[in-house]
This record gives structure tokens, sequence and C-alpha cells, in this order.
């Protein structure tokens, strides 16, 4: 991404006016008597989703379902301009501490009840409480004001200079009162099928196979969506969705749905689309994180090793098969004004691994092995088993004895997340738009939550780096903010409470008779209100 966006979406969020309901739109969306109504969209994601509404969990597949059915306030198109979803208007107070949305009229949830301004601030209540990111996202709204049925107030206690990028269908899904007051949100049987306002209705989720969205007929946006119904399929083994990928039975994958080293051939295919675009909102760090109750990795000289351990450019060009670059600081290079590339380095080195590890009082044994550990890996693809596989080899050439365990989605969550029974573990994590809503969750001592999801893993504390992500957070001297983060990124290359790897190009395959699937920051996870199928 370069600067240019990056300033461009600055200025749009300082935007103290934001009227974009009959905004400029794109040439392709335009010519709308060129589109096609009706058709199936066959969609592969892996693994399958935990669940269906992105409320409680920020799970990859879960928010490329979520969004096509729960909506939010606002979208943004890959310029990084914002639009109307749910509110058709918004403005914001000189002090930057009150935002006031229209909402749009004439808008039912899928049941028939009316959507109104009590269901944004009821969703925005539970995202502060349950969204692993709303934390600390919305930890600044004092409260949210509802003075018409069509009017919402956003009334912060501190500024949020990047609010408004945060109300995305994705990030923040607006959820219907009616179906959530009185009842637990991690239980409410909604997640697993959802009532939203979008433009697809949820049919069934028949688990292990496929998640079925029809179209939504009384959708607020007349005559969309164009497609019939949406198929979201669970193709478990990657060879098996490269053949339905190149015989058009499955029509788009996101996320990179096939080992790197096949997408040579499959761009060579004339009726595939290989698109890199779509994933700007929530750019992907491959790190190792550890578990700091470990009495291994809890002694500082052992994580500094592992870091000279491993190297980064055989990472890139092992795992990757050059689809990503180097990312070591705590903030992705993609977030380029406030990436610092000046933080403590701990590049390969494993000579100096074996001499850290020597003076932590761990040398090797007659096996040579100085102790051993279990690596979880990310079960959502075979990147991050290659990506385990490189971790136990690169750290057995050190005296390090590493077990990678196999494991489906349900039990790692539970073992690393909810029971924290785990060494060190590997995962991709998405650093956002923005550091406060992206980073700070995995930092943040007070978003150490055993149970939460890609929440604080590894059990980091640190006052100074809470205190500077609190103030990031709340600065709106985007002078000042950078230095802020720039200060906490050398804290964490310091500390070393993960090592941060790679960032990833993600990628979309597509066959070419699906139509206008990439329009916005966070594609596969758009409403695809404007997809269709041309014959």
């Amino acid at each position: 991404m370069n600067g240019l966006t990056r300033r461009q979406l600055t200025k749009a969020l300082l935007l103290t006016s934001g009227a974009f309901a009959g905004g400029v739109v794109p040439s392709r969306l335009r010519a709308a008597d060129e589109r096609k109504h009706g058709g199936t969209l066959n969609v592969v994601i892996q693994p399958e989703p935990p669940i269906l509404v992105s409320l409680t969990h920020t799970a990859g597949p879960t928010t490329r379902v979520s969004g096509k059915v729960t909506e939010g306030l606002v979208t943004f198109d890959l310029d990084f301009n914002p639009r109307p979803q749910l509110a058709t208007s918004w403005q914001r107070s000189e002090d930057g501490l009150r935002y006031r949305f229209e909402l749009r009229r004439g808008v039912k949830w899928h049941d028939g009840r009316d959507f109104t301004s009590a269901d944004v601030a009821y969703s925005i209540d539970l995202l502060k409480q349950h969204h692993p990111r709303g934390r600390g996202t919305l930890a600044s709204v004092h409260e949210v004001r509802t003075p018409d049925p069509h009017v919402a107030e956003i009334v912060l206690d501190k500024p949020a200079p990047y609010l408004l990028a945060a109300l995305t269908a994705s990030e923040s899904p607006i959820v219907s009162r009616h179906i959530y007051e009185g009842t637990d949100p991690l239980a409410n049987p909604n997640g697993r099928a959802p009532i939203g306002t979008g433009p697809f209705v949820f049919k069934e989720w028949k688990q292990g196979s496929h998640i079925l969205l029809e179209r939504n007929p009384n959708y607020w946006d007349p005559g969309k969506p164009y497609l019939d119904r949406i198929v979201i399929r669970f193709i478990a083994d990657a060879n098996a969705r490269a053949v339905a990928i190149e015989t058009g039975e499955i029509h788009y994958a996101p996320d990179t749905p096939v080992p790197l080293g096949q997408i040579e051939a499959l761009k060579a295919n004339p009726g595939l689309v290989i698109e890199t675009r779509g994933y700007d909102y929530q750019p992907i760090v491959y790190r190792l994180e550890f578990n700091l109750a470990n009495p291994y990795f809890a002694k500082p000289e052992v994580r500094q090793a592992v870091a000279h351990a491993v190297d980064r450019d055989t990472i890139n060009r092992v795992v990757f098969y050059g689809w990503s670059q180097n990312a070591p600081a705590a903030i992705s290079p993609a977030l380029k004004q406030f990436y610092n590339p000046d933080i403590p380095r701990h590049d390969f080195n494993p000579k100096k691994a074996e001499a850290l590890l020597d003076a932590a009082g761990l040398p090797r044994g007659p096996d040579g092995t100085r102790f051993k550990v279990f690596h979880d890996y990310m079960p959502y693809s075979e990147t991050y088993q290659q990506l385990g596989a490189y971790t136990r080899q690169a750290l057995a050439n050190v005296g390090i004895g590493v077990t990678l365990r196999a494991q489906d989605v349900p039990t790692w969550f539970k073992r690393t997340y909810t029971n924290r029974d785990f060494d060190f573990m590997s995962s991709g994590m998405s650093h956002s738009f923005d550091p406060t809503v992206g980073v700070q969750r995995l930092y943040w001592s007070k978003n150490f939550k055993p149970g939460v999801p890609f929440s604080n893993g590894s059990g980091y504390s640190n006052p100074e780096a809470d205190r500077l992500l609190e103030a990031a957070a709340v600065e709106s001297d985007p002078v000042k903010r950078r230095e802020l983060f720039r200060a906490f990124q050398v804290i964490i290359a310091t500390d070393l409470p993960d090592i941060n790897l790679v960032t990833g190009a993600n990628l979309t395959i597509a066959n070419r008779k699906v139509r206008d699937h990439t329009t916005t920051i966070d594609g596969p996870s758009a409403n695809f209100a404007d997809v269709w199928l041309q014959a």
C-alpha cells in the first residue's frame, strides 16, 4: 500500500462532515444495465468458521460470512474513501468527542422488524464488552445517544481518531437489539443462524459441508443483490480445492486457498483471475507467540535466542514462495505512517542464539537437546503447517526440541486461548487499518482475557507499553501519535513477548465470470450486493 493511499485514509477519517449518500460511484459500478440478475455463486473458505457473526469473534472465515448478512454503519472503497451502509451521512464535532450518524430509513431486519438507532446503541455496547478488538477500539465510548429512531450519536470520553474506520460490517457489525437483549451474546443462537439487514438471508449451515445464503427480496438497496444465492463450501483438502477452482465448481476462493507453490500454475489458466486487492483493511502478520507462563520462555534470553534462530528470508522463500516481506516490528510495515524500522534487532544468528541459551543455564544434553517444548500452529491452512515445520527445524539447530501439534480449529482455540495449555504457537494476526484496532489487543495487559481468541495470548504485561498504547488511542495529533507507536515498538522488540516474522500477500482466485467481487478494502468480507455473474 502506497503512502498516498494512507494519506487519503487519514484525510477521510479526519473529515468533520461526511454526507456521502450521493458520493461518486466508480465507473465500473455505473453500468447497472450491463449487470445480470440471478445465479448461484459458489465460494470456498477454509477452515469452517466457528460462528457466523463477527460480534464476538474475529476469525477470518467468520468475517467472510458475517458481512453478507449483518451490516455496518459504513464501508470503504478501494481508495479508502468512506461510503454509506446503514448510515447515510455522519458528522464529527470539532473537539472529536461526538459522532452523529443519520441512519438509513426503511431498513428491515430479516425477521421483518424495523432497524433503528436502538440497535446501533445496543450493538456498540456489546462490541465494547465482547469483541476481541472492541475493548480497545471502543474504550473511549461513553455512551450512544438515540435522540431519534434514525439518529445515533456516539459520545466519547476521549478522542478516537480511528473510530469511523472501525465501523465497517466485518469489524463492528450492527446486530438486532430484540434478538440479543437479555441473552449471553457468546451463546446467542443468532451467532449460528444470523438475522441481519444485509443483502443475503441466512438459510442453513450444514457443518462440514456448506452455508447457504439466499437473496434478500426486501433489501434496502432496490434491485440488489444481483445473485440469487451464495453457497459457501468447506473443502479441507488443498488439492481438492485447487481442482474445484480449476474446473469451475468453485467460482470465488479468497485467502490464498491453495498452496502458494501452485499459484503460478493457476495464473496460466485463462478462466481464472488472481486478485491481490481487497486485503488492505486487515494486513496479516505471521508471528510466533510465547506463553510467558512457560518456565523456559519466561526467560528473556530464551526468547531472544529463538528470535536469532529463525531466518525471515528463508521463511519468505520456503514457506511463502516470495509472496511475503519481512515484518520484524510489532506494527506491520503496511501501516507505513506507524511502522518503526529502527527497533532493537534480533536478526538471524544461530551462534548468538546458542550463546544466549548457554548463558540462560540451558546447555545441550547428551542427545544435543537443551529442552523440549510443544508448538501449536494455527490450523487454518498448509502455510501454517509449513511455518511450524520450518520453526521446528530452525530451533533444532540450536538445541531446542520442538514437537508440532496438529489439531482442528476448535481444539486449537481451546488449548491456546481458553486452557492456555501451550508453550508457544504460530499464528497470523490482522494489524487492521490502525494499530489501536489491530495491534493493541495483542499486547495490552487489560486484554489478557483467557477464553477470548486473538487477544493477548502471551499474557504480556508492561505498564509502559500499556501507557503508550492508551495514549496513542486518544491522541489526535498525527505526529505525536506516530511517535507514541514508534516508542511502543521499541519496547516490544526489547521484551519479545512474540516474534513478528513476515507479512504475507493474501490472494483471491476467482472465475472470470464473477464480476465486481473486489470493490472495497475488505473485499472478501464485503456484502456482495454488487457481485454478478456474467453468462
